[in-house]
């Protein structure tokens, strides 16, 4: 396929109103010379690549305007054989005539389309632009019929072989009614190609063959010109070079280091997956090893040791873990498959430890870093850095070559001022790439800001970018097709179109030549066919390859029936755990084949014998006529499941998302502005009481903005303490008055303090800071009154505040030399402190008859001074020897006392033992913040949680309406239907979910057999699953808005 008009397509795009040119009046001779063959019978057009091939289908398409502009029933169909070529011929066809274009693919999920549905979009439409497995589809179901298609267009009409669906289209449909009702009207056919052959054989005779195979199979004539010079003036062509390369010597110590690296990291992982896995799982890692084995040893032979490594490298990265062949590993087989990628990369860095990779490309050729034919590619693209606009695709065979040549391309300094990509397939695998990824490429590189792209065949087709100037071939292309292709890619004057070839391979210096002549070659065959009529097709298929439903005309031939079996079993009731697929057995010995269908299908196995080869093809043709017969396919041959409408959930319209927006109750949810203005906020007070520890912790109030509900008056609930439960009691206060300031340092407060407590390190404290919806203030109490000292004076930004250096309650300034500077005694006491050094934070409880130059006792018996410790653990040198140190312990992290643990099998770690700290090491964090406090509020997320759970409770109870009212439903007992094992609390829904799952089967089982007592037994069964399955009980919680407080 290629586009010139691609640009003027984009151009009258922009222009929504911009007048259409008749693209008539710049056609060139050789277009107007084929349209005209066109219109007076079936042609392929067999022009070079850049020649302007889909004009002449625009002019086409013009012609037959009349036939199939509405109302008229006829229709033109446009197939191009890669869904990314779909939208761009669609948007040149529309710049240039005032047809409707309708657009479709697979992704629009079109297989499960129905009759009326396709004849909407017929009547709505008058140019189809499709891929062609689904006209396949349409015409096995009958929603399309031939002769309702006036002009059918093959966009790289050379695909059309073997079973490709342009084969199938035409071998199963075109021909069989040519042959069976010739009087019936038969769409126009219009082929394009800029290379009828499309085979690794480069025999004259064999094109010869092909050609004529070509045209019997389109019934069309080829249209060619008299040689390459008649279209020189129209179309630019890349001058042919071919650069040698020497064989790839790679140090024999290296080489062989590097092989037995990789035989013994096989071997190994082998034995490692013998001995943790088996069955299917051994048998699936296995096979991944050595196919990665094989990758390695591919890339240290052919690319060298450095590319080896980052081929592992890219293997092993956390990104995406797939294989290079594009199917995800199994959860039980990943670990496995990325512990060997990652000791391979480390083995394979150790081989590859030189400098900067590409300094000296010659010291990295002979350490065996870079084969001669990397080499070669890398000083071929030098020779072309003082190109101006260089556009240059480098064409490879493997994805993997594509990736780590990009790596390397990338790091190269004399390219540093190149912007390198790499492009491969949409199938999902290694690196793979989406659609909207591959086009930002491409666009990128038209616009001149990607300048080198290393690709896969991807870009062998469908690519226009007339700014092109310079392709190299890595790998050599594997047909004449390729070739022809590729070079066509080049379209700039004065262009280069590169083969590396091996110094000495006179095989690929001949096939080169051979490329070089095919063109020449092919018109001259392609003309010599020119006055021979084309060969009737002889019908491939007798009446026992296809099964024809007479009052559609619906069909599916031996070839299609394995696909149609396929999707019959993808409408059979699934969820996320399992998917319905056939299962064949086939004893080549008795030459026989039984197909299992899943246990849902009304037919469940069907056996046939005949040749091997076409046995799944066959049994599958069996159990279509069988599905059909009793009313499982429909006359469209399309899925019939019998469900009545009312009894099947509609689970498809809105799919549940597992990442739901996580629900607070309202009466915590605000912005901070308007709460601070409220000035009245409820209060209730938190005790903790049954805490066995040395610090007793302090009440907390609890201030919001609204009354949490009569539950909430004098209620408690326990939480695990340390030794046993701990019983937590909230009692409504009343109201309290507060104004703006109050809230703001109340806040300020509890967010410091909170951010320390739940990530314990410092770093993390300004992430805290941020403004978030939920609103409610932790006010701590002393003596029975809320502790605003505390709150005002340890804020942070009070302790950073060069004009207070001691508490506002300190009489005697006694001042230490700190981190941040002098600092009064009181003012470390009761501090939470942070130690650069090691970034811990410390709590600081006073201070110890100990300076610098005291004795510390180490665990391993050693006796030294605190200064000797410090300068040869830390590197720190003390400066103020005389200070007295600070008596600290490592600040608590806040841990989840919701969960029960076993606190005797616990061992203490070292770290949260007292410690001796230094004035001089230390940066406050906040003071003073007195223990019983800190203590109470690492409780507080706990507490917060549970009480979160208990509003949402009491949103469900009013959100179920009415009925729920009418029963006294405690909202701990709704808490624990909503709460899973895993949660792992000290109530689950296990046993409420038992009770509930027993009652929703038996009303919903007594429901259908009431309603359907006809129905067979099988199918009410279905019926039920599909009512009470988890994807429509989430349906009915989504359409009830329930989600939210599930999720």
């Amino acid at each position: 396929m290629d586009d010139p008009l691609a640009a003027a397509a984009a151009a009258a795009a922009s222009t929504e109103e911009a007048p259409k040119e008749d693209p008539q009046t710049i056609a060139r001779w050789y277009q107007l010379e084929a349209l005209e063959r066109a219109l007076c019978g079936n042609t392929v057009a067999f022009l070079g690549t850049g020649s302007g091939k889909t004009l002449i289908a625009v002019l086409l398409l013009r012609a037959y305007a009349h036939r199939v502009r509405s109302p008229a029933r006829d229709f033109a169909v446009f197939l191009v054989p890669t869904v990314v070529l779909v939208d761009q011929q669609a948007r040149v066809i529309e710049a240039h005539t005032d047809l409707r274009v309708d657009r479709f693919s697979g992704d629009m999920k079109v297989d499960y389309w129905d009759a009326p549905t396709w004849r909407r979009v017929v009547d709505d439409a008058e140019v189809l632009v499709m891929t062609p497995q689904i006209l396949l589809n349409n015409l096995i179901h009958s929603f399309f019929r031939l002769q309702d298609i006036a002009l059918l267009i093959f966009d790289e009409c050379h695909r059309a072989k073997g079973n490709h669906p342009y084969a199938c289209i035409l071998k199963e449909f075109y021909h069989a009614q040519l042959n069976s009702r010739p009087q019936d009207p038969l769409p126009r056919i219009f082929g394009m190609t800029a290379s009828p052959v499309n085979t690794k054989n480069l025999q004259p005779d064999t094109y010869l063959k092909r050609i004529s195979q070509l045209e019997n199979l389109l019934n069309s004539k080829v249209y060619t010109v008299d040689n390459e010079s008649a279209l020189s003036e129209y179309i630019q062509y890349a001058t042919t070079r071919i650069v040698h390369y020497d064989d790839s010597i790679i140090p024999s110590n290296s080489y062989n280091h590097v092989m037995s690296c990789l035989n013994r990291l096989k071997e190994k992982h082998l034995e490692v997956l013998k001995a943790n896995l088996y069955g299917s799982s051994l048998k699936v890692a296995k096979e991944r090893i050595s196919r990665l084995h094989r990758t390695f040893l591919y890339c240290t032979a052919d690319l060298g040791i450095w590319l080896a490594s980052k081929a592992a490298e890219v293997q092993s990265s956390n990104e995406q873990f797939l294989s290079f062949w594009g199917e995800q590993i199994e959860k039980d087989v990943e670990g496995f498959i990325r512990n060997y990628s990652e000791e391979v990369y480390r083995e394979l860095s150790c081989c590859s430890k030189t400098g900067h990779i590409g300094e000296d490309l010659e010291a990295n050729l002979q350490d065996g870093l870079l084969t001669r034919k990397v080499h070669c590619l890398v000083q071929t693209l030098l020779e072309y850095r003082h190109k101006q606009d260089l556009r240059c695709i480098v064409f490879v065979e493997r994805v993997i070559t594509s990736v780590v040549l990009k790596s390397l391309l990338s790091t190269i300094t004399q390219m540093s001022g190149w912007i390198v990509k790499y492009m491969t397939g949409g199938i999902s695998g290694l690196h793979s790439q989406s659609r909207k990824e591959r086009t930002e490429i491409l666009d990128s590189f038209r616009r001149g800001e990607v300048h080198l792209i290393v690709a896969t065949q991807v870009l062998e087709e469908g690519l226009d970018v007339p700014s092109c100037n310079l392709v190299i071939r890595f790998d050599p292309p594997a047909t004449v097709r390729s070739f022809i292709q590729s070079r066509g890619r080049a379209r700039m004057q004065n262009s280069d179109y590169v083969l590396l070839v091996r110094r000495g391979d006179a095989a690929a210096l001949s096939k080169t030549e051979k490329y070089l002549a095919s063109g020449q070659l092919m018109r001259e065959e392609s003309l010599r066919l020119a006055s021979t009529m084309c060969q009737p097709l002889e019908n491939p298929l007798c009446e026992e390859d296809y099964y024809r439903v007479e009052s559609t005309g619906a069909t599916v031939t031996i070839n299609t029936s394995i696909s149609l079996i396929y999707l019959f079993c993808s409408k059979l009731p699934s969820d996320e755990y399992f998917k319905p697929l056939p299962r064949f057995s086939i004893n080549k010995a008795s030459c026989t084949c039984t197909l299992y269908l899943p246990k849902s299908s009304p037919v469940q196995t069907v056996s046939t014998e005949g040749e091997v080869d076409v046995l799944k093809k066959e049994v599958c043709l069996k159990a279509c006529r069988e599905l059909h017969a009793i009313g499982a396919l429909t006359d469209s041959l399309l899925p019939e499941l019998g469900f009545p409408c009312e009894e099947e959930p509609d689970i498809v319209v809105e799919k549940y998302q597992h990442e739901q927006p996580a629900y607070f109750p309202e009466e915590l949810v605000d912005n901070w502005l308007s709460f601070s203005c409220l000035g009245i906020y409820i209060c209730y007070m938190i005790s903790l009481e049954g805490f066995l520890q040395t610090t007793a912790p302090t009440d907390i109030i609890l201030a919001m903005k609204c009354d949490m509900g009569s539950d909430f008056v004098s209620r408690s609930f326990k939480l695990y303490g340390t030794q046993d439960y701990v019983t937590v009691a909230i009692k409504y206060m009343g109201i309290i008055h507060l104004n703006q300031e109050q809230v703001i340092i109340a806040r300020r407060f509890q967010t410091s303090i909170l951010s320390l407590l739940i990530n314990n390190a410092i770093k993390y404290y300004y992430e805290m800071q941020r403004s978030i919806g939920i609103v409610y203030l932790l006010l701590p109490l002393v003596s029975g009154k809320i502790d605003w000292c505390t709150m005002k004076f340890s804020a942070p930004q009070e302790v950073n505040n060069k004009d207070v250096r001691h508490c506002h309650s300190c009489k005697e300034v006694d001042l230490l030399q700190t981190k941040d500077g002098l600092l009064c005694r009181c003012m470390l006491r009761n501090s939470i402190i942070c130690t650069p050094h090691n970034s811990r934070l410390y709590a600081i409880t006073g201070f110890l008859d100990l300076n610098a130059k005291s004795l510390l006792h180490l665990r391993d018996g050693s006796i030294l001074t605190y200064i000797t410790y410090f300068k040869t653990r830390h590197g720190l040198r003390l400066t103020n020897e005389n200070q007295p140190l600070l008596a600290a312990s490592k600040l608590g992290q806040v841990r989840n006392f919701l969960h029960k643990r076993n606190y005797k099998n616990e061992k203490v770690s070292s770290s949260s033992f007292a410690v001796e700290l230094p004035p001089e090491l230390c940066r406050v964090v906040m003071s003073p913040v007195p223990a019983d406090i800190l203590y109470s509020f690492s409780i507080i997320p706990s507490v917060m949680y549970r009480i979160h759970g208990m509003l949402l409770s009491a949103k469900l109870k009013v959100q179920l309406g009415p009925r729920m009212q009418q029963f006294s439903v405690p909202d701990l007992k709704i808490l624990e239907a909503l709460t899973t094992k895993e949660c792992q609390e000290e109530f689950s829904q296990e046993s409420l979910e038992t009770l509930g799952d027993s009652f929703l089967k038996y009303v919903t089982t007594q429901h259908l057999y009431t309603k359907y007592k006809l129905h067979h037994e099988g199918t009410l069964t279905k019926m039920k699953k599909n009512l009470i399955s988890n994807a429509a009980l989430c349906q009915l919680a989504c359409n009830n808005n329930l989600v939210t407080l599930f999720a």
